[in-house]
């Protein structure tokens, strides 16, 4: 299909001269720097920074910029291997340029659109090869048609860049994706994006229509063009593993004019909290769509009246006014203690900012803000839970939480539309059945590093205790909250016989895709069977013999 027909971007009208397909296999080791910047200024690409060396002076903009996205710290240590380059393309041409001069000189490509990946997929190569990151940052396009009800958004836009392109155009629209803004467009539907309107309207990949995709050969090609088992894949496959996606057409959603939001922390004894808890689980999955009324748990949370203190937290939201939403969760769940007072009326892009976590007195304009303030180091699990957890569950999960002012839980409640939309819909598979994620965090600031070992075990330890609680046959996981210590691909010696790189990708490919994962695998080999797009979780394709892996698995 021409795509220059059906998009809005100028630029989408180019024809790309080269489809070449290479005849070398892809080297484990990359060429020169100077070879690889050679190749981009032929093609005129000179948007490029290069790794500081003795004869180049740009180590302070260098680390600048690569450090500007990277949203876990633990991934700008100085052990962490570095790109050769970091490249900005401004057009789908650079791009397409850019993947012929890696594959032409056997450098790896990592793509990044917001720099959130939990664990550092989109900055670094762990393999031990070569590699490039191309920042998507400079195009960042969101293009409103209130006629059909879409936007075009460019691969490197982020949420809240979304959100107010959206607002600006219609207060009666809005978008069914997370609540930070600095989260890039690009990875959050590759990994299906959960949020706020979820229960109403699906997942963010649930509200794609269409996109453009450049592919390891430099092509770029839309949904007819890519397919429908690739555009299948691409909503909720995982991000970085398919191609570079130029931009997505999502389906607006409608919203009122009015919506309801409050936070509210109810501190206590463990008992208060284990019974809060234990209602939460029981009423917040099963309230009508319209609602969503999320629960973090601590002791350390900025909620919480006393540092050490245990604390339920519920973030609630709700499409409508407060005298529709009050009456109802008064009813229901009397034991939180909602009050008139606790519920703000606001527009619905002034939730998105409510919900933010940006600092007070932040403005809607500051959504469009692609720096995130509030840095720290942090380590991650998921689970999915199917059975409400039984009261000695959520006792040990508050006893292990006691332990740890710097780990918390959230719980993030699914129902609603979630468990009317196939599993087999989209890629993205956690659907009907599914109560409640449980996201693991511990994140602690530069003057505690010394103790990450100490809090990433705690976090291991607490994942561990939980098992006899969540999902099983497998325990699943949610893709955009990554968990390497679920296994991952790594490079070892070629020259031995290896096992199959499909199979042990499976390992961890069922937990985060579950029936799904073979026909990721199917549209993976038909995209990108060389695996020019890749990281440490990705989906390889079949008959993979040109590198060798090894995994691992927690179970």
């Amino acid at each position: 299909m021409d795509t220059s027909l059906t998009n809005p971007f100028p630029f989408f009208s180019f024809f790309f001269f080269f489809c070449f397909l290479l005849s070398n296999p892809i080297s484990l080791f990359a060429s020169s720097t100077n070879q690889f910047i050679s190749c981009l200024t032929h093609y005129n690409i000179n948007n490029v920074t290069t790794f500081p060396t003795k004869t180049n002076n740009s180590s302070t903009y260098y680390y600048e910029l690569l450090n500007f996205s990277i949203q876990n710290l633990r991934f700008t240590d100085t052990s962490v291997p570095k790109p050769l380059a970091i490249i900005l393309p401004k057009s789908v041409e650079e791009i397409s340029n850019t993947v012929f001069c890696c594959r032409h000189l056997s450098v790896e490509i990592r793509v990044r659109c917001g720099g959130h990946s939990y664990e550092g997929t989109s900055a670094f190569a762990s393999d031990g090869a070569s590699f490039v990151i191309i920042d998507m940052i400079n195009l960042n396009e969101v293009a409103v048609d209130l006629a059909s009800e879409t936007a075009w958004v460019g691969g490197g836009a982020t949420l809240g860049e979304t959100y107010y392109a959206i607002a600006e155009a219609s207060n009666v629209h809005g978008f069914s994706a997370g609540s930070c803004p600095t989260v890039g467009v690009g990875g959050h539907i590759g990994g299906g994006g959960f949020g706020l309107l979820s229960r109403k309207y699906g997942v963010a990949a649930d509200n794609v229509v269409d996109a453009l995709l450049v592919d390891a050969n430099g092509k770029l090609l839309d949904r007819e063009g890519m397919g429908e088992d690739v555009f299948w894949a691409i909503r909720g496959g995982g991000g970085g593993v398919w191609g570079i996606v130029y931009a997505w057409k999502i389906k607006l959603v409608k919203v009122p004019q009015t919506v309801t939001s409050f936070i509210i922390s109810r501190p206590g004894m463990k008992h208060h909290v284990a019974n809060l808890v234990n209602k939460w689980q029981h009423i917040a999955p099963k309230l009508a769509g319209e609602f969503y009324i999320s629960c973090f748990v601590g002791t350390g949370l900025p909620e919480a009246e006393e540092i050490g203190k245990l604390s339920a937290t519920f973030k609630g939201f709700f499409l409508g006014a407060r005298n529709e939403a009050l009456p109802i969760i008064n009813q229901v769940f009397p034991e939180v203690e909602l009050g008139e007072e606790d519920c703000k009326e606001m527009s619905w892009i002034e939730s998105i900012l409510f919900f933010s976590g940006l600092s007070k007195g932040s403005s809607i304009l500051d959504l469009k803000n692609r720096y995130l303030q509030d840095k720290n180091y942090f380590k991650a699990k998921s689970d999915y839970v199917k059975t409400p957890i039984s009261a000695t569950g959520i006792s040990s999960l508050l006893e292990i939480l006691e332990k740890e002012p710097k780990g918390y839980v959230i719980l993030d409640p699914y129902g609603g539309i979630m468990e009317r939309i196939s599993s087999e819909e989209i890629a993205f598979p956690h659907r009907k059945g599914n109560l409640f994620t449980i996201q693991y965090l511990v994140a602690w600031y530069e003057e505690d590093n010394d103790k990450s070992k100490k809090y990433i075990e705690w976090v291991r330890e607490f994942y561990n205790e939980m098992t006899q609680f969540v999902s099983w046959g497998p325990r699943c996981a949610y893709i955009n909250y990554m968990d390497t210590d679920l296994g991952e691909m790594e490079l070892i010696n070629s020259s031995v016989q290896t096992e199959d790189a499909v199979e042990i990708a499976r390992v961890w490919g069922e937990k985060y895709f579950l029936k799904n994962y073979d026909r990721l695998v199917k549209a993976k080999t038909i995209i990108d069977p060389n695996n020019v797009f890749n990281n440490q979780q990705g989906i390889p394709p079949m008959s993979n013999n040109f590198v060798g892996f090894k995994g691992k698995s927690d179970e």
